[in-house]
């Protein structure tokens, strides 16, 4: 059987690749011929234990070798990889095992608690750990899981390549995304969708095989593991993977390892070039420094080109896998705050609330097509319908941007037609923050909306109508989200206000909102 999917990647380096080293971590070194035998023991365990192709296998944990591990074993098996965002919460960890139907979760020993709090009534049947840092307590029900570490669940399975037919329209990943109705959608990404992607970061970035591309931000995230890790991976080249980053361990990591490749957010650059380190690290090995979420700011811009660097802007989403644009570094200053031209593989339009193509230097929503985008959202067939547009030339992502394309064709965001927040490269949508607090007894009416932040671009604050003859207190509203939330997605400040502004239809009009305290 031939398995056309991203599972077989390290198996194909294994011979061509042989004796390279494909990973660095704290865990060690691995070449890819060691690589693949782990990969191919980890898959024939899981196998061992009823994982079939369609099954859905779900980690939680930070940058490890294990991520990755399980991603290709479940994609050699055509099984379906489901990856866990570490800074939810424990109902949101359940939310996403049970609708995913995942029925094996890797955790890393540190986050024990964190899964097994989620994995109760989820009908997660094995739970493996991961020994990357002191073991955190847990208190595990006898007979809920069956609980083993993850060495030796992988040290129990052959090291043979399975024998199982997988194709690119193959489901390979499940990447569940916050709802602008609050309730979280997993977005399904093929291994065409993958793969794809990949083709388009080859293309448009030099990406080879002697990339030595440092993993700072969490691969959880498909801009991190579509836009760094596995290009590097097709192409031969290794990662160094970091669980968390720490500015002056990573200028460390860029020198002893001559890092070329690496990608953040803008707090990520800013931090780094305000670290007492900066001026005495040797950068001259980097060669492609990208980022996304919102425009770097032109001081941070200056303080790379002093060093003789450049910083490629992209945009897209996980529903692109992520790759929809990018500004080649030399364009950073000429088309400064831009996100840059469609990859190569992909096509981006701008339309009005008729559907038309907008012109040069209109505001209209951006939408996406190519084979690196998703088709439809798992279990959410309303999601999947109100997210595409059929036109003459295809089928296109409408992703509540607004935005318009300039005469070169360049592309820059404008607003959003959603009410996303982006707070340090993280997604918040304001609903089910307003859900959560509308809980409260004390509360007759709650917006959520995003205010400027000089380190994470932007962060949520909430606006309170506090109901008559009840009080309330700003700390009273964020310890009740303590634990409910992410604690990225709790707001950092809190507006009590005696009404809110709405249209005829009742609405909370929020534009209006952002004016008045968004300050």
């Amino acid at each position: 059987m031939f398995n056309r999917g991203i599972g077989d990647w390290i198996h194909r380096r294994r011979v061509k690749s042989a004796g390279r080293t494909a990973v660095i971590s704290a865990a060690g070194e691995l070449t890819y011929d060691e690589w693949a035998a782990r990969i191919d023991r980890l898959a024939n365990a899981l196998a061992d234990r009823g994982v079939r192709g369609g099954d859905r296998v779900a980690y939680l944990g930070e940058n490890h070798p294990s991520f990755l591990e399980t991603l290709f074993a479940a994609g050699s098996l055509g099984a379906v990889f489901v990856p866990l965002n570490t800074r939810l919460a424990p109902p949101e960890i359940a939310f996403a095992l049970e609708d995913s139907g995942a029925t094996v979760l890797i955790a890393s020993a540190t986050l024990e608690p964190l899964a097994v709090a989620g994995s109760r009534g989820a009908g997660v049947g094995t739970l493996a750990t991961v020994q990357d840092g002191p073991p955190a307590a847990v208190e595990r029900r006898d007979g809920d899981l069956e609980a083993l570490d993850y060495e030796e669940l992988l040290a129990g399975g052959d090291p043979v390549r399975p024998d199982v037919a997988v194709d690119l329209d193959d489901l390979a990943l499940i990447l569940y995304t916050s709802g602008t109705t609050g309730k979280p959608k997993g977005a399904m990404l093929t291994h065409g969708n993958l793969t794809w992607n990949a083709f388009n970061v080859l293309t448009d970035l030099d990406v080879t095989s002697e990339t030595r591309a440092l993993m700072i931000a969490p691969m959880f995230h498909v801009a991190s593991l579509g836009m760094g890790a596995l290009p590097t991976l097709l192409k031969g080249g290794t990662l160094v993977l970091e669980p968390r980053f720490e500015p002056g361990r990573v200028l460390e990591l860029i020198g002893r390892h001559r890092i070329t490749s690496m990608a953040g957010v803008p707090t990520t650059y800013q931090l780094l070039a305000e670290h007492p380190d900066w001026k005495a690290t040797d950068l001259s090995s980097l060669r492609i420094l990208t980022c996304g979420g919102s425009a770097v700011p032109m001081r941070v811009l200056e303080a790379y080109e002093e060093r003789g660097l450049s910083i490629a802007m992209g945009y897209g989403m996980t529903e692109t896998s992520p790759g929809a644009t990018v500004l080649p570094a030399r364009y950073s200053r000429a088309k400064q705050g831009s996100g840059g031209l469609p990859h190569f593989h992909t096509a981006v339009r701008v339309v009005d609330p008729l559907g038309q193509v907008c012109p040069p230097g209109e505001v209209g929503e951006i939408q996406v097509q190519g084979p690196n985008v998703i088709t439809a959202y798992w279990n959410r067939p309303d999601a999947t319908a109100e997210s595409f547009e059929q036109a003459e030339d295809g089928t296109w992502l409408k992703t509540g941007d607004m935005g318009y394309r300039d005469e070169d064709g360049f592309l820059f965001i404008s607003d959003r037609l959603k009410d996303m927040i982006i707070s340090g490269g993280e997604n918040i949508y304001p609903a089910q923050v307003e859900q959560e607090i509308a809980q409260l007894e004390a509360v007759a009416a709650v917006a959520v909306i995003g205010v400027p932040d000089e380190r994470w671009g932007e962060v949520p604050r909430a606006v309170v109508v506090v109901r008559e003859g009840h009080e309330l207190t700003d700390d009273e509203v964020i310890r009740h989200l303590d634990g409910r939330l992410a604690r990225y997605k709790v707001p950092k400040s809190v507006v009590f206000v005696d009404e809110m502004p709405r249209t005829a239809s009742g609405k909370i009009r929020k534009p209006d909102l952002r004016r008045r305290y968004g300050g």
